[in-house]
C-alpha cells in the first residue's frame, strides 16, 4: 500500500469522502489503513467480533472504479463503516451478541444495512455487543468484554460498545449503533463520542427477516454514532425514511439533518436538570454538565432548572424491554446447551413473567411520562441532563448506588437512569462530549428534543461542538 497519513483514521467522514471524490486517497488505502490499524490495536478493546476484509476491498476497489470512470457518488462513498452485530448482514456471521447465534449467517440484510449500502460507505465489519443488545455495558459469551479506549480497565458502555469503542479508537470513520434504553447514547458518553438516538419510527427497524417485530417499535431505534456531529447528521439522512416493511416506520418526509448542523440556535429556551427529579448521579459529573449546560447562554439561549420529576421510570420501561425479548427469544430458555448470559435469562423470565395486566399498566405509566416531558417541552425547546450518571466503571463492576441512590431494580442498570426514559416516550436525544472526570474519562451531556424534532438536537450539538471542540482528544488506544 503506498504511504497515507495515519491522521487520516480521525479524519470526519465528510472530509474523507470529499478526499475520495478529489481523488486524493484511494478507497482502498483508507479501507487498508483502518484494517492495519484493528490488526495493531483491536486485541486491546475486542471492538468487532467478525471482520469481512475481502468483501470490504473489493467493495473499496469498486469504488474506486467508480470515482475513475467519474460516475455519480452517494455521500458517503469509499468511506468505511462498523455495523453493530444486531443488524442482519447477508452472508455476514451475525451474532446478535450471543452464543445461541455464534455462527448465524443471514440470507438477507437489515434495513440499516440496506442504507448503508445505498451511502456508498464500505462495511468493514460487524462490532461488538451484549446478548441482544440487553445489557448497559458490552459483555456477552462470546468472548472478552470490549474495553474502553479511554482506560481498557474500564467498560466501553453498550449496547453499541463495539461501535463506541471502534469510532473513538479510530477503528472505523462512523458506525451504526441501536438504541432501546441509552444503547448508542450510553457508549457515546463513555467513549467521548458523539451519537443521537433519533425519533421512534425515523429509521426502519426492519431486520431483513419479515415481518419486523412490533414491541421492538416501541422503544428502539437505530442510528448513528462519530467522532463529528456532522458526520451523524450524515449517516442519519442516509438511513433515515420511511419503510413500508417496519410497521411504526414514519410516513412523513424526512427533515434536513445536515442542514440544521449549520443553524443558528440563539433564542433558544433551555431546560436543565441534574437528576430527573429522582436519579442519583456523581457530583463531578453534575458539575461537568452543569457547566456545559451554562455554556448555551454564551451562544445565546435561556437556560433554566426544569421541575420534572419522574416516579420510577425504570419499571415502566422495563415491562416494554423484556417482553420484547422474551418474544423474539424465549424459545432459549428451553434450549438444553444453556446458551444465555446471566442477564439475558434474567430479561427473558421476566418478559415471560409478565402478565397483560402488567403490560396495560406499563402504558399507562408511558402516557404519564410522555405527558411530563410534554409539559417541559410546552415552554422549551430542549431538555439537558448528565447522560450518564457516572463515567465509565471497571469491566463487571456495575454500581449497585449512585451518590447514596439505587436508581434501577435490576443489576447493571442503575447508572443510565436518563436514556431509558426517552426511550419509552419516543423523542429524539443525542450524547455530547462535554468534558472529562479528575480520572480522563468522558463526560456526555444529554440533549433531548421534541418528538420529530431532531434537527434541533442536531443544531444544538453542532453548536456546542463549535464552542466546545472535543474531535482532537484521542484516547489512550488509538
Amino acid at each position: 500500500m503506498p504511504n497515507i497519513d495515519e491522521n487520516l483514521a480521525f479524519a470526519p467522514s465528510y472530509k474523507l469522502a470529499a478526499l475520495i471524490a478529489d481523488k486524493q486517497v484511494s478507497p482502498v488505502e483508507i479501507t487498508q489503513l483502518y484494517y492495519d490499524r484493528i490488526e495493531r490495536l483491536d486485541s486491546q478493546l475486542n471492538s468487532y467480533l467478525t471482520l469481512t476484509q475481502d468483501m470490504a476491498i473489493e467493495a473499496a476497489r469498486a469504488a474506486e472504479d467508480a470515482v475513475m470512470r467519474g460516475d455519480d457518488l452517494a455521500p458517503l462513498h469509499g468511506v468505511p463503516i462498523s455495523i453493530k452485530d444486531l443488524q442482519m448482514t447477508k452472508g455476514v456471521r451475525t451474532t446478535l451478541g450471543s452464543l445461541a447465534y455464534k455462527d448465524n449467517v443471514p440470507d438477507a440484510d437489515s434495513a440499516v444495512v440496506e442504507r448503508v449500502k445505498a451511502s456508498g460507505a464500505i462495511i468493514l465489519g460487524k462490532t461488538n455487543t451484549p446478548e441482544f443488545g440487553l445489557l448497559g455495558a458490552n459483555e456477552n459469551r462470546l468472548g472478552d468484554d470490549c474495553r474502553n479506549p479511554w482506560n481498557t480497565a474500564r467498560t466501553s458502555g453498550a449496547s453499541s460498545g463495539g461501535a463506541g469503542a471502534s469510532v473513538a479508537a479510530g477503528l472505523c470513520s462512523l458506525g451504526t449503533g441501536g438504541d432501546g434504553g441509552g444503547s448508542i447514547r450510553i457508549p457515546a458518553s463513555f467513549c467521548g463520542i458523539y451519537g443521537i438516538k433519533p425519533t421512534q419510527g425515523r429509521v426502519s427497524s426492519f431486520s431483513g427477516v419479515p415481518p419486523a417485530q412490533p414491541l421492538l417499535n416501541i422503544t428502539s431505534q437505530q442510528g448513528p454514532m462519530s467522532r463529528t456531529v456532522k458526520d451523524s447528521a450524515i449517516l442519519l439522512q442516509a438511513l433515515a425514511g420511511y419503510d413500508p416493511r417496519d410497521s411504526a416506520s414514519l410516513r412523513e418526509p424526512t427533515p434536513d439533518f445536515v442542514s440544521a448542523v449549520d443553524r443558528d440556535i440563539s433564542g433558544l429556551r433551555i431546560a436543565w436538570s441534574p437528576d430527573y427529579g429522582y436519579a442519583g448521579v456523581d457530583a463531578e459529573v453534575i458539575e461537568v454538565c452543569a457547566g456545559a449546560a451554562r455554556a448555551f447562554e454564551g451562544m445565546g439561549c435561556s437556560v433554566d432548572e426544569s421541575d420534572i420529576a419522574l416516579e420510577s421510570p425504570f419499571e415502566t420501561w422495563w415491562v416494554f424491554f423484556a417482553a420484547n425479548v422474551y418474544t423474539t427469544q424465549g424459545h432459549l430458555l428451553d434450549d438444553p446447551d444453556d446458551p444465555l448470559s446471566w442477564y439475558g435469562r434474567m430479561a427473558v423470565e421476566d418478559g415471560k413473567g409478565y402478565s397483560a395486566s402488567d403490560f396495560i399498566k406499563a402504558m399507562g405509566g408511558r402516557d404519564r411520562m410522555i405527558n411530563q416531558f410534554a409539559d417541559v417541552f410546552d415552554d422549551y425547546d430542549l431538555l439537558l441532563s448528565p447522560t450518564m450518571a457516572t463515567t465509565a466503571f471497571p469491566v463487571q463492576q456495575y454500581p449497585a448506588e449512585i451518590a447514596g441512590k439505587v436508581n434501577a431494580s435490576r443489576k447493571g442498570w442503575g447508572f443510565l437512569p436518563f436514556t431509558h426514559p426517552i426511550n419509552t416516550i419516543g423523542h429524539p436525544a443525542a450524547s455530547v462530549p462535554c468534558g472529562y472526570s479528575s480520572d480522563g474519562m468522558p463526560i456526555g451531556l444529554h440533549i433531548v428534543g421534541r418528538k420529530g424534532d431532531e434537527e434541533t438536537v442536531l443544531a444544538a450539538s453542532a453548536a456546542f461542538e463549535r464552542a466546545m471542540p472535543w474531535a482532537d482528544r484521542r484516547p489512550v488506544v488509538s
